[in-house]
């Protein structure tokens, strides 16, 4: 069975790196399976489109600047919507910025507020994509720099954009697994470095 995170660190079978995951052969089927389930999966249209799906995973990892796992999710674009592709590849260059930023609740943790970018769509790129793929990308946005910012208030301007319960949940879950992705190959790169 292919493994998306040994593919893009290049695990070949039988070397240190593939002997120190299968030591945890449930973390790294639970991986691979949650990638399956939350992007390659059928679309459940009430949660997310197959389309909602690879472009919030494209769109995190390249925020992040995460290359390769980027590229992945941007081939799979291209083969899903090339036009959704076009439109959140000319958002990134006003998009990518700097974090974590964003405010603690008045305490002591409030002296690391520090302020950075609130982005939001433009109206171009939201008569594009639409009010519902168009308010996740500013929720992975938030999630992906200011996590601090985070509210209900927050959570509701997806359901007004359309998504539903379920769906905000299946948005929330997208982004915190990219991150996770990107953790992982991080680390397991760094090991690879390191030998």
């Amino acid at each position: 069975m292919p493994d998306l995170i040994d593919d893009l660190v290049g695990i070949a079978p039988g070397d240190r790196l593939d002997l120190l995951r299968a030591a945890r052969p449930t973390a790294r089927q639970d991986a691979q399976t949650s990638y399956d389930a939350l992007i390659t999966a059928p679309a459940d249209l009430l949660r997310a489109s197959r389309t909602e799906r690879i472009a919030l995973g494209y769109w995190v990892t390249a925020l992040s600047t995460a290359d390769a796992l980027a590229a992945h999710y941007r081939a799979l674009l291209a083969e899903t919507d090339p036009t959704v592709l076009a439109a959140i590849d000319a958002a990134l260059p006003d998009a990518v910025t700097i974090g974590p930023t964003g405010s603690y609740p008045p305490g002591p943790l409030s002296i690391e507020d520090e302020t950075g970018l609130h982005w939001r769509t433009p109206d171009t790129l939201r008569g594009r994509l639409g009010p519902r793929l168009a308010a996740a990308l500013e929720h992975a946005h938030l999630l992906t720099y200011r996590p601090r910012d985070a509210s209900p208030d927050r959570l509701q301007e997806l359901l007004d954009a359309g998504w539903s319960a379920d769906g905000v949940v299946t948005v929330s879950q997208l982004v915190a697994f990219t991150h996770f992705q990107l953790r992982v190959i991080a680390g397991l790169r760094a090991l690879k470095e390191a030998n």
